[in-house]
């Protein structure tokens, strides 16, 4: 598990050659947040027993519920009508229409799981008060599903089996070591098992369930990740991705009857993911190459490559193949709309578009598609970013600027579509999606290059982005701020105090400010990551805490003296709300001006529409005020 921390929820961006600065100035329509928010997100996509209908989820009435639509797009049903919690689909049941899904409570993440019958009764099959439940896999047989609960100690996840006649779960693997069931065989003999050392570095082991035997199977030197992804049909090799002995992340297999390994498959960026269809004619990789997910389908009896349909305004990011093998459900992704669901019949080539996410009210062609960029930061380090630049910009028109910050620690910022991006270009923002060095995606060196050095050589990164917007000759010098969320926003508070005079303002959402009480008080299941995250920034608990103090905003609040906005979920289990508190009140007292929107059915990002409509049009009033210099900012 790499990104253990903090990741903003859909910080995205896109694909492109960089814009030249002295382009002819464009009109564009300037839209509402409301009009933004109009647009739908859709999850998901489990094919039903007979390939006639998809299950996904949707937030069209302003939270997330289930749908089903008919793969000829031509009948959409809404399924569930929740409207306080999000409900996100799992499955179909393999053989009728009964549904799984899961759901926390206000943004809480303790999630269990559903069964919706077929008269519409919902029950949860994990009833269990604290207990956080996580859907893992149906079994081959289809007679049962595997998920895994720590019901039985909060610290650590052991690992259930659910026969769908009696509902009755199963401990089928008791974990008392810290250890992550990872895959399982088709067999249900074999478990493949890792365990975090650091953020960088990870073992894999094999557990026999006949004879009980674990076996350490990624003996290696040095720094390697190893993430299993799937038993073959043969029960005979692991398939796993790992960047032993690599930058990048490559595909390779372990033999389980005489332990040897092969490598399969990689290229020089990261591999995300592989599996194979559910009789093994396909095989499907995913590769995250310069934050845009390109997916490759191979025919392996052939081995040739799987010619998929092309879309000149987007790419495919993801693709779930029918049992049957004839299906082809795609998601396709693009920096101006929120993503689509298509529907693609192998044996007939033809092509179905099921959604349509963007607000009709909205033209496309007023919205910016990002650019990817690099520049070289204070130590001649290259630095990949996205830019994205409004419309409305010119040499003779100079607009203001954001440094915008993923999540993390670990994060990136990549390709798709995020409202808040395109709702603030749209309004005459320029903004630089900076993925500082910390960032995955562009190899193993660079991902540690920030251990135990955030809050300097990463925020050094960010305050040379500036050198970037000044470059392109259409950015205000004087009004560049820094937004981010999570660990982005623990770096927007960073600027505003260890670099005091390089921000205009900053928009600090849900965002670390006393690593010290971060550390101790990650929620009880993430200890077998715990050791981790304290090789990652720190062990609160030893002289790491002097480091952890001297990084973390709070203690050093007094050194804020530009524009702040916060804004924090109350239900937030990674930061706590008290951390926004004490910021907000820290830097009030300093006579800064200070705006806290906080939002009480919220946890670690804002789901509910009304909450981004209501937070997110705020941050435009604060950077018109404060950054743009308006005195009355107008909305559309």
């Amino acid at each position: 598990m790499r990104n253990l921390l903090f990741i903003f929820l859909a910080l995205a961006i896109v694909s492109c050659a960089p814009q030249s600065g002295q382009e002819k100035q464009q009109t564009v329509q300037k839209y509402s947040i409301e009009q933004f928010y109009k647009n739908k997100s859709v999850y998901g996509g489990s094919f039903n027993h007979d390939e006639s209908k998809l299950l996904f989820t949707s937030n069209e009435t302003g939270i997330y519920n289930l749908y089903s639509i008919s793969v000829d797009g031509t009948e959409t049903t809404q399924i569930t009508n929740s409207t306080e919690e999000s409900y996100f689909a799992i499955s179909w049941f393999p053989e009728d229409d009964r549904i799984l899904y899961s759901a926390d409570q206000g943004g809480n993440e303790i999630d269990h799981i559903y069964m919706i019958d077929l008269e519409g009764n919902t029950t949860d099959l994990t009833p269990w008060d604290e207990a956080k439940s996580d859907f893992f896999v149906w079994a081959r047989d289809e007679k049962s599903f595997f998920f895994s609960s720590n019901k039985r100690d909060p610290k650590f996840f052991d690992l259930y089996e659910m026969d769908i006649t009696t509902f009755e779960p199963v401990l089928v693997y008791e974990n008392e070591e810290g250890y992550n069931v990872s895959a399982i065989s088709k067999d249900k003999r074999w478990f493949s098992l890792t365990k975090t050392i650091t953020t960088a570095n990870n073992e894999m082991y094999l557990y026999d369930r006949e004879t009980g035997e674990l076996k350490h199977i990624s003996e290696h030197e040095g720094d390697a990740s190893y993430s299993p992804q799937f038993f073959d049909i043969q029960n005979k090799n692991l398939y796993y991705t790992t960047n032993h002995n690599s930058e990048f992340d490559y595909v390779e297999t372990y033999n389980l009857e005489n332990g040897m390994t092969s490598k399969v498959w990689g290229t020089n960026w990261d591999v995300w993911y592989i599996y194979h269809s559910y009789n093994a004619k396909y095989r499907v990789i995913g590769v995250n190459e310069d934050a845009k997910t390109v997916v490759y389908v191979f025919d392996l009896k052939s081995g040739d490559k799987v010619d998929l349909p092309s879309f000149d305004d987007g790419s495919i990011s993801s693709v779930n193949i029918s049992k049957s093998e004839k299906l082809l459900l795609l998601t396709v992704a693009k920096s101006t709309s929120p993503s689509n669901k298509y529907i693609y019949n192998f044996d007939t080539k033809e092509l179905t578009q099921l959604t349509n996410t963007l607000n009709p009210e909205i033209n496309p062609d007023d919205l910016v598609a990002g650019q990817v960029v690099r520049y070289k930061s204070f130590d001649g380090l290259e630095i990949p970013a996205i830019y994205y630049q409004p419309k409305t910009a010119s040499k003779d028109d100079k607009v203001p600027a954001l440094v915008w910050v993923h999540g993390g620690p670990g994060g990136q910022s990549r390709v798709s579509y995020f409202a808040l991006i395109q709702y603030l270009v749209n309004h005459g923002y320029a903004i630089l999606a900076v993925n500082n060095r910390g960032s995955s995606g562009y190899g193993k060196t660079f991902y540690k290059m920030d251990d135990k050095k955030h809050g300097d050589v990463d925020l050094q990164d960010c305050i040379y982005g500036k050198n970037f917007l000044k470059s392109t000759g259409v950015v205000d010098a004087d009004k560049i701020g820094i937004i981010g969320g999570s660990y982005g926003g623990y770096m927007t508070m960073a600027a505003l105090t260890f670099a005091p005079d390089e921000f205009a303002c900053g928009v600090n959402l849900f965002g670390v400010t006393n690593w010290i009480r971060t550390t101790r008080s990650i929620p009880p299941y993430w200890e077998s990551f715990k050791k981790a995250l304290y090789d990652e920034m720190g062990d609160p608990y030893t002289e790491d805490s002097i480091a952890l103090y001297k990084k973390s905003p709070l203690f050093h609040a007094s050194n804020v003296t530009k524009p702040l906005m916060v804004l924090q979920g109350a239900n937030d289990p990674r930061v706590l709300q008290v951390e926004s508190d004490e910021i907000v009140e820290a830097v009030r007292s300093n006579g800064v001006p200070v705006e806290y929107v906080l939002f009480d059915d919220e946890g670690h990002g804002f789901v509910k529409k009304e909450n981004e409509i209501d937070g997110y049009g705020k941050i435009l009033q604060f950077l018109n005020k404060y950054l743009k210099g308006e005195s009355a900012p107008p909305e559309s």
